[in-house]
């Protein structure tokens, strides 16, 4: 009960902090927040000193950034969360006007994943429902080049193609269910291929331990089988989900641009980039509250799957050393390989070439022998630009991706002291979190880096906690803790070996979608600037381009594409690796061994 406590005001603590950090925003930026206020509300108007200090006066701006916030959570406790800056409205009907637009969006987002999650892992359920899995390893790129389809690229496909060319579905607007449909693809098609991708890994450790033998030898049907394996598998899979859940609330902001949705997450990004610091607060807070919920929610659905078997001990453990098949599998090993092999191909084909020379006679050109992926809108040479701007995107997403790995990993080491940071980090959009970051370190090339990496590692720390948790009611770990293992033994020779290797997975799972979010920030014009060659930059500039010259729009989605195959084939090659084997023991050193034994306990 105690500890329960300590954990509820360690979260309250994270949440005040937050929502104190956002209310200094206007104030950090180093710039008036009369003047942005101003250019919101009119921005052909003149900033003149007499309007400003008007503004200033009614705003309350005088009195500083604490009273202000003073002000807005005393209103909280009476259901007032004060009015917008700049429409004059209340700021709570907004918010949850744009709460329940976005709710659905998840909800439907969610069904979309769920979907695709079941087809990513459909051949391994039905393989281990039929005692055929053998040595699988989870395999197929279709899911990796699905991962790392970028959302923004996604959804502006889906509506120029299905909406505005073939008119099945309404591409603008926000008007009903069938107007939930396009962005719900365009959301829950990359989260499902990444969850499918770790169900199926998680799926052929369930299917070998001994109640799925026992059960085959009982006769029962093969889907009862499969059913009870997703079980086992689930609960380490859940927080992961309910991050996803959130991140489709909040984090959804291109969608939500290109869809015209007045969701939570535009509302909130539109008031951080016009300081309208009421509806900023408000909508940041609920979005803490609603990472909340998911974590107690997917606390509670975990306890209720494994039931008792935390507490006692009793679960076999997921993540042993798997056998290795043959020639399917050599075939699976050289697939790295290729992919790799590929993507240098086009960065050493590109290199040469100068991603900056620009000829205006040659504009939105075909592609030919001479520029293999043709040209943009001014003339420039695609290829020289995919490839200039791998070394950026690469680079930069490998050193996150390794930071978030090591620090997801420690943290999540420390589930007491992660859980509420991971609630707290995980609800905050990467854009949020990319304008906190420029207000408080100013706007350069360090500032997407410096905001994916503080949310990049919250996924792993998750994962990483609730495969510790299930590892450590594992019945070698209580067998080897009464032999006298103490707590570093466990944690070097038996925890760490089992869960390094599925959370370091999960990380190169998570490659493409750093590069995604860098993308996404050059998108909505938070990253990289103009002439830069960065991919979400590729991406944003030639998007308006895309039914005229789609080759400009695909080069850099196919190398976000092969970058997230290469980093699926090469995640199926990192495993626990096995135990040597030792020869067996003579009679006289037995003995010794066994009176230790026997004395240590």
């Amino acid at each position: 009960m105690r500890q329960q406590a300590a954990t509820l005001l360690w979260r309250a603590g994270i949440a005040a902090a937050l929502v104190c950090a956002i209310g200094l925003l206007p104030w950090l930026t180093r710039t008036d927040p009369a003047l942005t206020v101003l250019k919101a509300r009119s921005a052909e108007r003149d900033p003149d000193p007499q309007v400003l200090a008007d503004i200033r006066g009614r705003l309350g701006l005088d009195d500083g950034p604490f009273h202000l916030l003073g002000r807005w959570l005393g209103g909280l406790w009476r259901g007032d969360a004060g009015q917008s800056w700049i429409s004059g409205t209340d700021v709570a009907p907004a918010v949850l006007q744009a709460l329940g637009a976005s709710l659905l969006l998840m909800a439907a987002a969610l069904v979309v994943a769920a979907l695709t999650a079941a087809l990513v892992c459909a051949r391994t359920l039905w393989l281990g429902a039929h005692r055929r899995l053998g040595g699988r390893r989870p395999g197929g790129s279709g899911s990796a080049v699905l991962a790392a389809l970028p959302e923004f690229l996604t959804a502006s496909v889906l509506a120029t193609v299905v909406g505005v060319q073939l008119g099945w579905l309404p591409a603008l607007g926000w008007y009903g269910p069938r107007w939930t449909v396009l962005p719900a693809l365009a959301l829950g098609l990359p989260a499902g291929a990444v969850l499918g991708r770790l169900l199926d890994d998680l799926l052929p450790g369930a299917f070998a331990e001994p109640w799925a033998t026992a059960a085959t030898a009982r006769g029962l049907p093969g889907r009862t089988i499969a059913r009870q394996a997703l079980r086992r598998c689930l609960p380490g899979l859940l927080p992961n989900t309910g991050l996803f859940a959130v991140g489709l609330t909040g984090g959804s902001v291109a969608v939500e641009q290109i869809f015209d949705i007045p969701g939570l997450g535009r509302t909130t990004l539109r008031a951080a980039l016009a300081q309208d610091l009421p509806v900023l607060q408000a909508g940041t807070l609920t979005l803490v509250l609603l990472a909340a919920a998911f974590a107690g929610l997917a606390a509670l659905t975990t306890r209720l799957l494994i039931g008792t078997a935390l507490r006692d001990g009793a679960l076999p453990s997921l993540h042993g050393p798997k056998p290795t098949v043959g020639g399917i599998q050599r075939v699976r090993d050289i697939q790295p390989f290729a992919y790799g092999g590929l993507l240098a191909v086009v960065i050493a084909l590109g290199l040469p070439r100068d991603p900056l020379a620009l000829d205006t006679g040659e504009r939105l050109q075909a592609p030919s022998l001479t520029r293999p992926f043709g040209t943009d809108a001014l003339g420039r040479d695609v290829l020289a630009r995919v490839a200039h701007g791998a070394l950026e995107t690469l680079l930069l997403a490998l050193v996150i991706g390794a930071a978030a790995l090591l620090t997801g990993v420690l943290l999540g080491l420390l589930p007491r002291l992660s859980g509420p940071l991971v609630d707290t980090v995980t609800a905050l959009p990467p854009v949020l979190v990319a304008l906190l970051v420029t207000a408080v370190a100013g706007s350069g090339p360090a500032t997407p880096a410096l905001a994916v990496g503080a949310v990049a590692w919250a996924p792993l720390a998750a994962h990483t906690s609730a495969l510790l948790r299930q590892e450590r009611a594992a019945l070698h770990i209580t067998a080897t803790r009464g032999l006298g293992a103490g707590p570093w033994h466990l944690l070097r020779h038996e925890l760490l070996p089992a869960v390094l290797p599925p959370v370091t997975r999960h990380a190169l799972l998570r490659l493409p979608g750093i590069a995604l979010a860098l993308a996404s920030l050059a998108f909505l014009g938070l990253g990289a600037q103009p002439p830069a060659p960065e991919w979400g930059l590729l991406l944003a500039e030639n998007q308006p381009y895309a039914e005229r010259a789609p080759w400009a729009v695909l080069a850099p989605a196919a190398a976000l594409a092969l970058l997230g195959a290469l980093a699926v084939t090469a995640a199926g090659g990192v495993r626990r690796p096995r135990r040597k084997s030792r020869p067996p023991a003579t009679e006289p050193e037995q003995q010794p061994r066994t009176r230790e034994l026997v004395g240590s306990r």
